[in-house]
């Protein structure tokens, strides 16, 4: 019961930071309605349109616990003008109050939902772009992936994919060591989100997790070649860096967290046939962020199976940042940047 009351005090601080309360725009037309039953905001230019517009899914991060579609409102509105699209946020059920696959099924479900009604909103059901930031950008890539077989919806045209967490493997990459203790999101933190979404709150095997005992050696072993070390870039190691080997293995802890190892909770993990069928994509990585080579294996992934990918590293960015892109004293000149990065591949796309 504290727990519960903590997260909710937590939200609401979280949500009073980062909202603002903006009223109408002159602009865009904006309606709060329900796509089966899920909580959305859809961002529509009042601007006449020659022909119909690109639409853009939009997944909230919070570490699938925090976060909502007020907190995110101003950059969605600013991506809606910034491309002329229309804009869908997403309020997807959080956790620890609902587990895996909650979230993943709503946004799939409204994603679903929108790509077949695309025409009632003036968008080209042929022109729809799925994006999402942090714990939305894993939601992102594991909905592109699930729509690869759906031969009754068009496909995406294309995925953003802001600083992902696309795997709960292995907690000892070169970022996770790097950035252990790094602001916004710790290491321990970035477990504890991935623990509460899959198990709803028990954490008594968080420390055996960031160990790896909850990889079995067969799939250590089958996982090393999309994880292992051999796939980052040196100049992203850290001095000094060597490659943990996890040599031990818990069954119990194995089979409390065995739901890591599907796709739909860790996309990095799809099998090639599934990779080399997704839409094009946009990466972005911060070089100051736990989740930082999550998206640069996802990268090489991706380009490994033929899939285009246009990369934008910050150097100087930390997780979480394009939060600060338009937050008064609170504003980062790279997370402006990166907004527009993203507002200009849509348009180019």
């Amino acid at each position: 019961m504290f727990i519960c009351k903590q997260i909710d005090f937590t939200r609401f601080v979280r949500d009073k930071l980062m909202a603002q309360k903006l009223g109408e725009d002159p602009k865009l037309l904006i309606k709060n309605l329900k796509f089966e039953g899920i909580p959305v905001r859809v961002y529509q230019p009042r601007s006449p349109s020659a022909g119909r517009r690109k639409g853009v899914m939009f997944f909230h991060g919070g570490g699938w616990m925090f976060g909502s579609i007020d907190s995110y409102d101003v950059l969605c509105r600013y991506i809606s003008k910034g491309s002329e699209s229309v804009v869908v946020s997403v309020g997807y059920r959080l956790a620890p109050e609902h587990r895996y696959p909650a979230a993943f099924d709503d946004c799939l479900n409204a994603t679903v939902h929108f790509l077949k009604t695309a025409k009632e909103y003036g968008v080209d059901p042929s022109s729809v772009i799925i994006s999402g930031d942090s714990a939305g950008g894993n939601l992102t890539a594991a909905v592109c992936q699930a729509l690869v077989d759906r031969r009754d919806l068009p496909k995406p045209l294309a995925q953003v994919l802001i600083y992902p967490a696309v795997q709960a493997i292995d907690f000892h990459l070169p970022s996770y060591v790097q950035n252990s203790a790094v602001p916004i999101l710790y290491r321990e933190r970035a477990a504890f989100y991935m623990i509460n979404y899959l198990e709803g709150g028990d954490l008594n095997m968080m420390e055996e997790v960031l160990d790896g005992d909850h990889v079995p050696v067969d799939l250590k072993m089958k996982f090393r070649k999309w994880l292992g070390p051999d796939n980052i870039p040196d100049e992203f190691k850290p001095h000094g860096y060597r490659p943990r080997v996890m040599a031990s293995h818990s069954e119990d802890v194995y089979e409390t967290h065995k739901q890591a190892f599907e796709t739909n909770f860790s996309p990095l993990l799809a099998e090639d046939s599934v990779i080399s069928l997704l839409p094009k994509a946009y990466i972005l990585t911060c070089e100051f962020d736990v989740l930082r080579d999550d998206g640069i294996l996802y990268k090489k992934r991706l380009e490994d199976n033929g899939v285009p990918v246009t990369w934008l590293h910050l150097k100087d960015g930390f997780h979480g940042i394009v939060s600060f892109f338009d937050n008064g004293k609170l504003s980062f000149e790279s997370g402006k940047m990166a907004v527009d990065s993203i507002v200009k591949f849509i348009n180019d796309v």
